[in-house]
């Protein structure tokens, strides 16, 4: 297909340029830049609001495309006073809470469906926590969600309505991005005026840095160069767009392997650099990555925007948790048994189950280490369950080319879930117990160890 056709397809919302199916719904993140940018003086408007209430600390709840670009802005930014909660590890929740004056936070519960157990969850403790009061809350969701319901139904703030026609992974831009970027004190504005620029040259026939960057995926991957060794940044962009690459392309076979971080020196590899010359211009860079895996999923003839193989975790974990039983996470094989079944061109996902807290973040890091020295291959890590709302649909639906190591933790005491029969501990270890089965249904090659052991 000539370049200046693809383009145009993708600017006409052209579903047969992919599958043919739903795709044409799901382009609306190629117009939200300028949208946003009519919603600057509402965001503006939140945030001076909150901070004229003394309100200087805000927790987001959220999982996935509801948290990442938040999480990557947050660090590129140096916001130290947000707070990004995207695990359900009790010890991870207390440490949090211990660190927190309640009176004094704003807590963020964003979830595009409205119903994302794990934000759910946290917000109902939290609101107990808070003493119920509306006044400490915002949400941003769907229009008709769940989550909207509750948030008219307990006073909250606000509630901030998100795009329908974006899906999750696509939404960096979009309220799920953008009312934290407000609430961190970032000049909205400038940020979407990159954005809107970067939109702007990805409508060109030559020089159009989305479509320059998606073919070249494409024809890497045609080449058997499925790995994207997204360099480093300060600010962590590899965490948001191993989710777009990971969870856009993982499927019916087939996948681009995110490796942030990963050298791309290998006959299996290509490398990424984000262009991020200063923090304003991450607006672009979200704008940029949309545009080019909408381009890759050309090349890999998948619809980049559903994602059919996420359902499967979140299934076994419901079955697991109708059991009442708290779940036993014994250790299954070996890491010396994992890494004896390598092949040429395999990669190595570690799946980590424990507190993201320093000491375990330290050891998690050497780990990886190790198994790039031993192996020779890619090796890529995510901590549960928030990688299953990213790199999940990958490891299910993409090629069987991973060895999945699963690493879990004594979660400690449970932690009860107000309204739930189930508590954050069981839910954890629910949701380890759910991805091991769902892998090894279908046919992955995996390993449960515990931290403590590596």
């Amino acid at each position: 297909m000539e370049r200046a056709e693809l383009i145009d397809r993708i600017w006409e919302r052209d579903p047969t340029l992919w599958t043919g199916r739903d795709e044409a719904r799901w382009l609306g993140w190629l117009d939200e830049p300028h949208r946003m940018r009519e919603r600057v003086p509402e965001l503006r408007a939140l945030a001076e609001e909150v901070a004229g209430e003394g309100l200087d600390t805000v927790v987001l709840l959220g999982m996935g495309g509801s948290s990442l670009a938040a999480e990557v802005l947050r660090r590129t930014f140096g916001a130290s006073s947000f707070h990004v909660l995207d695990t359900t590890h009790p010890q991870a929740i207390r440490d949090l809470e211990g660190r927190l004056d309640l009176e004094r936070t704003l807590f963020v519960a964003a979830s595009k469906s409205g119903s994302t157990l794990e934000t759910r969850s946290h917000t109902d403790y939290f609101w107990r926590r808070a003493g119920q009061d509306g006044s400490r809350f915002v949400a941003i969701t769907d229009p008709g969600s769940p989550l909207e319901e509750l948030a008219k139904q307990r006073r909250f703030r606000r509630s901030f309505a998100g795009e329908p026609t974006i899906g999750g992974r696509y939404s960096a831009l979009s309220p799920f991005g953008m009312v934290p970027a407000a609430l961190m004190g970032i000049d909205v504005d400038r940020l979407l005026a990159s954005a809107e620029a970067l939109a702007d040259a990805c409508r060109r026939d030559d020089g159009n840095p989305g479509y320059e960057l998606g073919s070249r995926f494409g024809s890497g991957w045609q080449e058997g160069r499925d790995k994207i060794c997204i360099a480093e940044t300060e600010g962590g962009f590899g965490l948001w767009a191993e989710q777009l690459v990971a969870e856009s392309t993982g499927k019916q076979g087939k996948g681009l392997v995110p490796a942030p971080g990963e050298s791309p020196e290998g006959p299996d590899r290509q490398a990424a650099e984000p262009r991020l010359p200063e923090p304003y211009a991450l607006g672009g860079e979200f704008f940029r990555w949309e545009f080019a895996v909408a381009v890759a999923g050309a090349y890999l003839g998948i619809n980049p925007f559903d994602q059919p193989d996420v359902q499967a975790a979140k299934d076994k974990t419901n079955q697991v948790l109708a059991t009442g039983q708290d779940p036993r996470l014994e250790n299954e094989g070996s890491i010396d048994e994992l890494l004896a079944q390598a092949r040429e061109g395999d990669y190595v996902a570690v799946q980590a189950f424990v507190n993201p807290s320093p000491e375990n973040e330290s050891r998690i890091q050497q780990l990886v280490c190790d198994l790039r020295a031993r192996t020779g291959l890619v090796v890529t890590h995510g901590y549960g369950p928030r990688y299953l709302h990213s790199t999940g649909q990958l490891h299910k639906g993409g090629p069987n080319t991973g060895l999945f190591l699963q690493v879990v933790d004594d979660p400690g005491d449970e932690l009860p879930i107000p309204g739930r029969p189930f508590g954050f501990r069981a839910l954890l270890r629910a949701q380890a117990a759910g991805d091991f089965e769902s892998l090894k249904e279908r046919g992955r090659r995996v390993a449960r160890v515990h931290i403590e052991e590596i």
